[in-house]
This record gives structure tokens, C-alpha cells and sequence, in this order.
């Protein structure tokens, strides 16, 4: 008996050391910073974030209010345009800006090397800025076209901050809202450009509807104004080209009885690729289509409406079809498009309030918003490195 309690005692020493040393004490606490290096210090120790801290930016990047700082240049900007009365069924994606920029909070800078691109655009020698949202009027339509039409056109015109790029203009990324907003934008490309520019658009619909189409004796010239036909208003003021702008993902139903709104589409000069020729096509098929009909120096403003991926996998969404393409798909295609000259792109139709608990339509959104940033940003830099042609090795298999 005495010789166990002589054995137990010294394991109960070696015990009470283990727990007074251990990670749980209150270690002694670093000196404050002090001195000339002490910044450098401070943003060492607690500039970092975790995908779940931080205030909410797209991707963690730094948040400027660029409509009211020119102080502050940028090669890549993301803005957000909370707009959505200007639907014909279900609102909501006024909060689609803020769902995006939550589900890119996985986007660190740390951690997004693009492996299909050999690049992180957020450690390249380009400025990426999150500039906020436009503070769009929720009572006046009118004003609100106002309102993104000038911020645009603000946004647009600035000098980017390399100057030493091939790009004489920043790009803005616009998260929306629903896709009426894509009509202040090309009002200000159309002045930037100093000419129409062609659209490269995804969607379930066709936007080019005449708005006399909808059912309502109610007729008013804001009421044309609506994410159903922003582009028949573009093409008929001369901000579209005529024949070297697309569809892609189509499968919506048409008015009446007939063929009239293709007629009207075709007048509009628009190429159809429908969700079902992806089947046939593949989506390298779909590729060669696009670049075939755009061209590779043809300035292009990229469109993704969220409702051209299956509302299976993306149902926050204020118009869902059935029958759309993957996500998978849909981010395979917008990466072989990067040798497009692409001025300017929005995701638009975002409604979180329909969306799953995981968050998959936002997430998706904010997928392709990397996407899109990644191939200005690849593309950007191999324009600098001595000129480089941009037009992709049809051997490379971006998968």
C-alpha cells in the first residue's frame, strides 16, 4: 500500500505542473508597438480576416465611396446598384448587392490564386477596389436612371490607377439590382466609347422586348423603363451593335402566337444561342459561337442574369425558368471568354429573399464575380507583357 502512494505521488506533481503550465495560463503580453516600425507592426498583427470577420466588401477588398472620393484611383471597381422597381414579378434584388459581397467572404486575398489562370487578381499589380453602393432613389424610376446613368458615366471616366496599362479606363463590375441597370450603363459606355458597344448577355429572356408587349392599357413613357426591355431601349438609341451582339441560355416563352418577338429581336441584331444547345454545342461550342460573333477587339459589355443557371441550383431569383444551364456551365463559358475586350460587366437579378439557407444563388454570383475580375486581370497583364495576343490556344482546357 505505502509503495503505491509513493508511485501515485509523483504522477500527481507531474500533473500540477502540466495544467500550471499550460496554453490556458495568461501568457506575459507583447510590448506595445513602439517606434518608427510600429505601423508596420500593428497591420503585421491585426490586419488579417477570416472569411467570417471583417466588414462586409466584396472578396475583403478595401471599401471606398468612389462616386464622392476621385482621390483614390482604381484599375477594377465593384459597385453595387440595389434597384428592383423596375420588375414584372417578384422583387427583392435591390439586397442582391449585399448577398453577393456575403457570399464572397471565402474570396481572401490570401487565398484566391486562380488555378484555371495561374494568377490572383487580388495580389496583382492592379487596384481593386469595393466602391460601395449607388444610393439609388426607391420612389422614382426616373430618377433613379438618372442617378446610375451619371454614376457610370462618374465611374467610367476615371483615370486608372496604372497608368502605365492599355486600358485607358477602369472596369466597373456592377453587382444588381435587377437588370434594368444594364441601360444607364451602356448610356455611359455609348459616351465613353464615344460609340454603341456590342452585348454579350446571359439570361433565361430576351430584354428586347417592346415594353407596348406587357398588359396594360396604362401606358407611360416610365413605365418603358423596365428589366424587360432596357435593351429595346438601348438598341433603338443607338447604344447596341447591330450584329455582333448575343443571347446566351435562352429558353423564355414568347408573346402571342408567334414568332414576333424573335422578328423584333432579329431587328435588334442580336445572335440566339438557347439553353438547349448546350446539349449539341458543348460549351467549347458555345465559345467559338460568342467569339465568332464578337469578335476579339470588339468593346463588349458582359451581362449575366442570374436565371440562365437552373433554378434548381439558383433559385434567388425574381423570374426563375426551368431548364437552365449548370453553374458548372456557366463559369465554364464565362472563362473562355477572357480574350474578349470586355469594357464593362454586371450580375444582376440577385433575390436573396427566394434564395436557399446555403446561400447557393449568392455564391454563385459572387463565383462568377471572381471570374469576370480574374480575366480583366489576366488579361490586363498580358496585354502588358509587350503587347501579347490575347487570343486563346484552342488546345488549353481551362478545366
Amino acid at each position: 500500500m505505502g509503495s503505491l502512494v509513493f508511485s501515485v505521488v509523483p504522477f500527481l506533481a507531474l500533473l500540477l505542473q502540466c495544467y500550471a503550465n499550460s496554453f490556458y495560463d495568461n501568457p506575459d503580453q507583447d510590448p506595445l508597438p513602439q517606434g518608427s516600425d510600429a505601423d508596420d507592426e500593428l497591420h503585421r498583427k491585426w490586419d488579417a480576416e477570416w472569411a467570417f470577420s471583417g466588414i462586409s466588401t466584396f472578396a475583403h477588398l478595401k471599401h471606398v465611396k468612389c462616386l464622392s472620393n476621385r482621390d483614390i484611383p482604381f484599375d477594377i471597381g465593384v459597385i453595387g446598384a440595389p434597384f428592383d422597381t423596375a420588375v414584372t414579378y417578384r422583387p427583392g434584388a435591390r439586397f442582391g448587392p449585399r448577398a453577393i459581397r456575403q457570399a464572397s467572404a471565402r474570396q481572401l486575398p490570401m487565398r484566391s490564386f486562380n488555378h484555371r489562370r495561374g494568377l490572383n487578381p487580388y495580389l496583382s499589380p492592379f487596384t481593386i477596389l469595393d466602391c460601395g453602393d449607388i444610393p439609388v432613389a426607391p420612389f422614382d424610376n426616373a430618377l433613379a436612371l438618372r442617378q446610375m446613368s451619371e454614376a457610370f458615366l462618374e465611374l467610367g471616366t476615371r483615370t486608372p490607377a496604372l497608368s502605365k496599362g492599355n486600358d485607358p479606363k477602369p472596369k466597373i463590375l456592377t453587382l444588381g439590382g435587377d437588370h434594368s441597370i444594364a441601360l444607364p450603363a451602356l448610356r455611359a459606355l455609348n459616351k465613353i466609347h464615344g460609340g454603341p458597344v456590342a452585348v454579350l448577355h446571359f439570361d433565361a429572356h430576351l430584354d428586347t422586348w417592346n415594353p407596348s408587349k406587357y398588359p396594360s392599357e396604362w401606358e407611360s413613357a416610365q413605365s418603358d423603363f423596365n428589366h424587360g426591355s432596357m435593351f429595346w431601349i438601348a438598341s433603338n438609341e443607338g447604344l447596341i451593335l447591330n450584329g455582333s451582339s448575343a443571347h446566351a441560355g435562352l429558353r423564355t416563352r414568347l408573346s402571342g402566337n408567334g414568332w414576333d418577338d424573335y422578328i423584333d429581336d432579329d431587328r435588334q441584331g442580336f445572335l440566339r444561342i438557347s439553353s438547349d444547345d448546350i446539349d449539341e454545342m458543348g460549351t467549347g461550342g458555345i465559345i467559338d459561337a460568342i467569339i465568332k460573333r464578337i469578335g476579339f477587339d470588339t468593346p463588349t459589355y458582359l451581362s449575366i442574369d442570374i436565371d440562365v443557371i437552373d433554378p434548381g441550383l439558383c433559385p434567388g431569383t425574381g423570374t426563375p425558368e426551368p431548364g437552365g444551364w449548370t453553374s458548372r456551365e456557366l463559369i465554364r463559358i464565362i472563362r473562355g471568354l477572357e480574350a474578349l475586350n470586355v469594357v464593362g460587366a454586371d450580375i444582376v437579378e440577385v433575390a436573396p429573399a427566394y434564395d436557399g439557407t446555403g446561400e447557393q444563388t449568392a455564391l454563385t454570383a459572387a463565383q462568377l464575380g471572381f471570374e469576370i475580375v480574374t480575366s480583366w486581370v489576366g488579361r490586363g497583364m498580358s496585354m502588358m507583357d509587350n503587347g501579347k495576343d490575347m487570343r486563346p490556344d484552342s488546345g488549353r482546357d481551362e478545366l
